[in-house]
């Protein structure tokens, strides 16, 4: 346990946390899985108290190749990230099985590229920088 509240349990090597653990912050989040150096790095899943989660990959503390992001509404994000931020192709999956593929950039939706809808149509007539 931490001065702060927080605990972990998992490996340790040459004084840092190293391999697999989990890290537990006093106000309910939570991360399971690959560390090194002290940094969340390789596989993980990342929980927030309020319903969010992180589950994918993670390059020195941040989030970085592929991953999904879960909302605490239904929502979610499956695609890539780069430095944190979602990055490249990704889908968006609303509560109601409609889903959104689209270009990410530093974080940022570029356009939509096309839409599934829950029947299986396609919908990609729509316009693509709204």
């Amino acid at each position: 346990m931490w001065s702060d509240g927080s605990k972990y349990v998992g490996d340790w090597f040459d004084n840092k946390i190293n391999g697999q653990g989990l890290y537990t912050w006093l106000d309910g989040r939570s991360y399971d899985g690959s560390w090194k150096d002290n940094n969340m790095h390789g596989q993980g899943n990342y929980t927030w108290s309020d319903g969010r989660k992180y589950e994918g990959e993670y390059y020195m503390d941040k989030k970085h190749g592929y991953g999904v992001y879960y909302w605490a509404d239904g929502r979610r994000y499956e695609g890539y990230w780069q430095n944190g931020k979602q990055h490249g192709e990704g889908k968006y999956i609303l509560p109601n099985g409609v889903v959104k593929i689209g270009l990410w950039e530093d974080g940022k939706r570029i356009r939509w590229l096309d839409q599934l809808n829950p029947d299986g149509t396609s919908q990609n007539n729509f316009d693509n920088y709204d």
